[in-house]
């Protein structure tokens, strides 16, 4: 890998980014538009989140105390690489190069692993706020992860990070309500199901369904469109980068809206030829700006930033 000498390092770097292309596309084509040396730190981020990720979701022989022993021992090893700097895990040690290159606080491991915990123990919340004191684990915490690598040039940047990482997992919960209820996880809030007299058992979109998502999409837009006020606060390839993740996101809310909403038929997918696709326009046109038109309605347009 260009730029790492180390071949115990360059490993680790090489399997993160393939871990990223085979699971988090989105990401992978956002970072294809950064330099080299700040890619692979994208691709480290995504690699350990989606390792403690996958220990949490995959069914263990010895159930859910089995599963809390594994992530226990995930994280105590991460930690144990962060003090000595390094590890014998390729991997881990591709992270740890990157939280002290990138100077990432440590502190944001502490509370995702956090988080990682809770879906063995809470399988649904009762309100928004419930939801988002998860999410603050799962999510915005992860947007505070990426902002030391995206090199901000201005003050301001946190909030609008720590919301794209909200905006991007809720998209996440409404395209996997389907999946989630085959794991025994309800991520929409239960008031919210109560407030719409929707029972997720039928697994159909009838129209009280359909009016839930769309309430849910229009919050789901709301935190985009705070994110989208930090794009101007990054340097220009970062800019792209996360207009690209943004728009790619966002154009699954589009596809849920073009299903009807029937998030139950199939999973919603953007096609990988599109993210290569958007990824080139962003990448010679810069990123998109949100307009509305005298009806309310949002377009984008793309500059030259």
């Amino acid at each position: 890998m260009s730029g790492i000498t180390n071949p115990h390092l360059a490993e680790g770097y090489r399997r993160c980014a393939q871990l990223t292309r085979q699971y988090g596309t989105t990401y992978f084509w956002g970072a294809a538009l950064l330099p080299r040396n700040r890619r692979r730190h994208v691709h480290a981020v995504y690699a350990l989140c989606r390792l403690a990720d996958d220990i949490v979701d995959q069914p263990a022989a010895g159930g859910t105390e089995d599963v809390a022993g594994r992530l226990a021992a995930f994280a105590e090893g991460f930690r144990a690489a962060l003090r000595t700097g390094g590890s014998d895990d390729p991997v881990l040690a591709a992270v740890v190069d990157t939280v002290q290159a990138c100077s990432i606080e440590p502190e944001c491991f502490d509370r995702f692993f956090g988080a990682m915990a809770m879906d063995l123990t809470t399988s649904s919340y009762e309100t928004w706020d419930d939801l988002c004191g998860y999410m603050e684990g799962s999510a915005a915490v992860i947007g505070e992860m990426m902002l030391p690598v995206l090199e901000p040039t201005g003050a301001g940047a946190k909030a609008p990070a720590r919301a794209l990482g909200l905006a991007f997992q809720l998209t996440n919960f409404l395209r996997d309500v389907d999946e989630d209820l085959d794991r025994g996880r309800i991520y929409l809030p239960l008031a919210d199901l109560r407030r719409f007299d929707v029972d997720l058992s039928s697994r159909t979109a009838g129209p009280r369904f359909r009016a839930l998502m769309a309430y849910e999409i229009a919050r789901n837009r709301a935190l985009y469109a705070v994110a989208d006020g930090g794009i101007a606060l990054l340097p220009p390839r970062s800019a792209r980068c996360v207009a690209t993740a943004r728009v790619l996101y966002a154009q699954i809310l589009d596809r849920i809206e073009a299903a009807g909403y029937d998030v139950f038929a199939e999973r919603v997918r953007v096609p990988s030829v599109r993210k290569g696709a958007t990824a080139a326009r962003i990448m010679v046109l810069g990123p998109p700006h949100r307009r509305r038109d005298e009806n309310g309605a949002e377009s984008h347009v793309t500059s030259n930033t």
